[in-house]
């Protein structure tokens, strides 16, 4: 089976970047500056609607205190900024915050219910309809992050590519494990690491958000066992 709606979110997040990276070069500093505290604000806004679909919050919070400890034991900040830089220097770019751009959006793009619901959506039933609706928003979105980031936000179209071509071909297996609960779960500890790209965005804070990450496989587990 072809993940039609992964290759088109894909599509739209290149020609989306594309066109923020072309429009960074002609923004003056302050410019810059105000969008990207703007995007800070509007990330926010987006973590704490995801965050706040939260079923069990117990579950939330050990989930995301296990995958910290876990992140930072391996050490999974190291090991994206080390793939961060070999596509930078594989593109032979002098951008300072590539790596930063490319973490960043694929974050933003792979955690939520459109990703997981439209992926099983279209495995299952063959309508990617769901995945359509979010390439138009992850392509208005590509283009203010690399109007911010610049051209690393463009290669985060793989792994989104990978991460919900696998869902769609892999449906029938998932989808017993994802009841309504489940993803109301993930879609909320995936809205606080996402409000979490909303402060490193505003600089109130340094989160090492790649840490965090394997707290979305935490609260898979802590749900399926406590849920």
């Amino acid at each position: 089976m072809i993940p039609l709606g992964s290759i088109v979110n894909a599509l739209a997040i290149i020609g989306g970047s594309l066109v923020g990276c072309w429009l960074q070069s002609r923004f003056p500093e302050r410019i810059r500056t105000i969008v990207f505290q703007g995007l800070g604000l509007c990330v926010l806004l987006i973590g704490f609607q995801m965050a706040l679909k939260v079923e069990n919050i117990l579950i939330a919070i050990f989930a995301v205190l296990l995958g910290g400890v876990t992140g930072e034991l391996l050490r999974l900040d190291t090991l994206f900024e080390r793939i961060g830089n070999r596509f930078k220097k594989l593109i032979k770019s002098k951008n300072a915050k590539f790596t930063d751009g490319l973490i960043t959006a694929s974050l933003i793009y792979c955690i939520g219910a459109m990703a997981i619901i439209g992926s099983l959506e279209e495995g299952i039933n063959g309508d990617p309809t769901i995945l359509f609706t979010k390439s138009i928003l992850d392509g208005f979105a590509s283009i203010a992050l690399a109007a911010t980031y610049g051209s690393g936000v463009l290669f985060s179209f793989l792994p989104v590519l990978v991460y919900q071509g696998a869902m769609t071909i892999g449906a029938s297996f998932f989808q017993q494990y994802f009841s309504e609960m489940m993803i109301a779960q993930v879609t909320a500890c995936g809205g606080l690491l996402i409000v979490g790209i909303g402060i490193n965005l505003l600089e109130l804070a340094e989160i090492r958000l790649a840490n965090l990450l394997p707290a979305l496989a935490y609260v898979i587990v802590l749900t399926a066992i406590f849920g």
